[in-house]
């Protein structure tokens, strides 16, 4: 492995982490030499770890927590049962005078500063309007907003209500998001009336009547007027945001809620039926956040931290916990490549980043584009850069070191929206070696596995989490007795979460993600469902059938191929590629249209009438075939000798 880099022992000292281990030696006279040894202790004395984050972030509660965790048995394990707290509360916790709360820019806002009056003002009015609506502890908000000021506003306001958030990017298509929203019968949802891409306005109006007629749940809309259309809104039963902030209220009433109320529901992505409705716990978030904020990515107050993210994407969530740890939050809504490629890179001189991160499909554009941002602006504050979304490969760790700075701590992260965090990451205690992601992260008991159940070191297996986290989620909302949360995790390994990632983890203890092992899509570092693509597809008439993967090539690309099964007397052509095209970008997003479309005589199932999506992947990836599917298994197997011979091609890219 190559070390790219080392962290000093004086930036060592200055670490969260290191006071934190301090800490734990002098109140509880626990000492360990290294970060593995504080690693080991975190996963083999659970409830101690949990319980000293607790007391070391001094975490506010209306009652007392009976214990820790009442079991170890997933799902089902209980967190600080009988702990009543609120996650904006503390949040507003780390307000002060002397910086900003954050800072946003958009295509066409240059960048301006919130200051923590601001924000408190604005929430208190907002939840003061909201609970005149009748908004309680436990209702649905939602938000069809981009990444704003305005959307943490509403996110804030709503959480200090104890009401449960859920959001949605407005260049989601309405299905999309109807698929989302419509599982969790929201009462109140916050949209804009269009937003700016490329340069360009994109009305909403016409896609918000159609929300409010699909979502017959909604009592009222709250529209921002963000590009200017919102005056032409005839939405009934509508109030504008202004009109919102209408009031008096100067103080924020922060509701008292148990550990495990939901805080908000996420979307990840099924490979059959509509996305699942991810429901996380308020304090399980919380205190997960403390760890990862503050201790794994050691921001302290005043740091600059920026992640470049959508409302859709679970990052916008784990952005807003920086305000935990003290941060200045940055946002950006937008194109990250306009007017320029190298636009973001300005925003991080301009607005004084100190911890930078992205997909890591952003980074290896920028280094395909030739950019090298550390020669072009001045980054000398810049103390990180964060990678997450996909693995980011060799070349895009050296291109970190080569085109930005020598002197950087490279935070590769992966997790996602099961958890709303990270499985493994980052530690400020430990080197940097390409390709490689730095550690376990704490109080995470994951393993590479094989199919047996047996730990792996030095080889490719499933990752697996062995003991629970206070993070995962506390249930899919309308999940009849967990069925879809046991299906999703617990199947393969019962009483084990099975991740659905390949892992690779070495004897230093780095790990490597060697892509999904399951069937979702990779787009750019956001997952989508094939459920979705499928749905796209199908509408358009000549279709009789199709099967999409994602195949993760070297150098982190992605490819996603589309094989469609035509109706009889239909051939392949330009215009039928076009119709699926511009369904899949109507209905959902640019994401879900493929790379490239094939026709093909049949598609592959099994006996129960599943597609065969993770075997042909597999096969396509050059894993052996006779490990990746079982013929015998098949309604027809002779369709799988195509995608044998297709192998080559994707092989060779």
């Amino acid at each position: 492995m190559k070390k790219l880099w080392q962290p000093t022992p004086e930036f060592q000292q200055q670490t969260n982490m290191t006071a934190y281990m301090a800490w734990l030696g002098d109140k509880h006279n626990l000492h360990f030499e290294d970060y593995e040894a504080l690693y080991q202790w975190s996963v083999s004395h659970m409830e101690d770890f949990w319980q000293s984050i607790w007391d070391y972030y001094e975490v506010q509660s209306a009652s007392a927590y009976q214990q820790v965790l009442s079991s170890h048995a997933m799902p089902g394990a209980k967190w600080f049962e009988g702990a009543t707290l609120n996650f904006a509360e503390h949040i507003f916790r780390a307000k002060a005078d002397d910086r900003p709360a954050l800072l946003a820019e958009s295509e066409f806002r240059e960048l301006y500063e919130v200051s923590w009056a601001e924000l408190e003002s604005q929430v208190a009015r907002l939840a003061h309007y909201l609970r005149g609506l009748g908004v309680e502890a436990g209702d649905r908000v939602v938000a069809y907003m981009p990444n704003i000021p305005e959307t943490l506003i509403a996110f804030l306001a709503a959480n200090s209500i104890g009401a449960v958030w859920s959001s949605c990017s407005p260049d989601f298509g309405t299905n999309s998001v109807v698929d989302r929203f419509q599982q969790i019968s929201p009462k109140v949802m916050f949209a804009v009336d269009g937003y700016s891409y490329n340069g360009k306005t994109i009305d909403r109006l016409d896609e918000l009547a159609r929300l409010k007629e699909a979502l017959p749940s909604l009592e009222r809309v709250v529209l921002f007027d963000y590009r200017g259309n919102a005056p032409a809104c005839d939405i009934e039963q509508s109030d504008h945001w202004q009109d919102a902030l209408d009031n008096d209220a100067t103080e924020i009433v922060f509701e008292q809620v148990a550990f495990d109320h939901p805080i908000w529901t996420l979307y990840s992505s099924g490979t059959t039926g509509i996305p699942k409705a991810i429901t996380h716990g308020h304090g399980g978030i919380l205190i997960e956040h403390y760890k990862h904020m503050a201790l794994h990515c050691d921001i302290k107050p005043g740091d600059r931290f920026f992640w470049f993210s959508t409302t859709g994407w679970v990052m916008w969530n784990i952005g807003v916990a920086s305000l935990l740890a003290g941060s200045v939050l940055v946002i950006y809504d937008g194109n990250p490549a306009y007017p320029e490629v190298d636009h973001l890179w300005s925003l991080a001189e301009r607005a004084q980043i100190t911890q930078f991160g992205g997909g890591a499909a952003y980074y290896i554009a920028c280094m395909k584009a030739g950019l090298e941002p550390g020669k072009s602006f001045d980054l000398s504050v810049l103390k990180s850069i964060g990678s997450t979304g996909s693995p980011l490969p060799e070349e895009g760790f050296e291109w970190v070191y080569s085109a930005i700075k020598q002197d950087l701590w490279l935070i590769s992260i992966s997790g996602g929206t099961d958890i709303a965090s990270a499985f493994v990451g980052c530690s400020p205690l430990l080197p940097v070696y390409s390709g490689e992601i730095q550690c376990r992260m704490l109080g995470v008991d994951v393993r590479a596995l094989d199919d047996d159940g047996n730990a792996l070191i030095n080889e490719v297996g499933e990752m697996v989490i062995t003991e629970p986290m206070p993070s995962m989620p506390i249930y899919f909302w309308n999940d009849e007795d967990d069925q879809r949360y046991k299906e999703s995790y617990f199947e393969e390994y019962p009483g084990w979460w099975r991740h659905g990632d390949w892992m690779r983890l070495s004897e230093q203890g780095t790990i490597q993600i060697m892509g999904r092992s399951d069937s979702t899509l990779n787009r750019g570092g956001i997952r989508i469902g094939t459920s979705e693509v499928y749905r796209g597809v199908e509408k358009v008439e000549a279709i009789a059938d199709s099967l999409v993967l994602s195949i993760e090539l070297s150098g982190g690309r992605h490819y996603m191929p589309l094989f469609v099964q035509l109706k009889e007397g239909f051939s392949l052509n330009e215009n039928i590629v076009t119709q699926l095209k511009q369904s899949l970008r109507e209905d959902f997003t640019p994401r879900h249209v493929p790379d490239e479309v094939f026709q093909i005589d049949e598609i592959p199932y099994t006996m129960t009438g599943k597609k065969l999506e993770t075997p042909v992947k597999k096969i396509l990836m050059g894993f052996d075939i006779d490990k990746s599917v079982n013929r015998d298994a098949m309604r027809n197997p002779e369709t799988i000798d195509y995608f044998i011979e297709f192998s080559k091609k994707t092989l060779s890219m």
